[in-house]
């Protein structure tokens, strides 16, 4: 799997298309264990330069602080309520059928599911015939 160096990386952040040979490491970035934690890094890319200009605007740090945090709850609000839409069109965008990332990760989901269930039952089985 080959990584994205760090300016490809911002503009893959930001919403550009990376090179065919990343295609492995785009499909692992959006349905791997931590996709939620790395979406959320992606959008701080859009939502920190924003912040630092609404910080250098005059007037007292105060007023100034308190647009900065009001104005990053909403956009990670927006960004987190539309997660998964985003990561859709992100895959989408990257050449890979709509739905791609929802399916891979439903299916890891109820791989692990049906490990913890498999595992829960041994153990009741286990207990149950003290």
């Amino acid at each position: 799997m080959t990584r994205p160096g760090v300016l490809r990386w911002f503009w893959y952040a930001v919403g550009g298309r990376l090179p065919e040979r990343y295609r492995d490491w785009i499909l692992h970035d959006t349905t791997s264990k931590h996709w939620k934690a790395r979406h959320v890094l992606r959008s701080s890319v859009g939502i920190a330069p924003l912040c630092l200009v609404w910080l250098l605007l005059p007037g007292p740090i105060q007023l100034r602080l308190a647009i900065v945090l009001m104005a990053a709850l909403v956009a990670y609000f927006y960004s987190c309520a539309y997660m998964e839409e985003s990561i859709d069109h992100r895959l989408s965008r990257n050449g890979f059928a709509p739905g791609t990332g929802k399916r891979i990760r439903k299916e890891a989901f109820d791989a692990a599911d049906a490990e913890a269930k498999a595992r829960y039952i041994a153990i009741y089985r286990q207990h149950s015939g003290d």
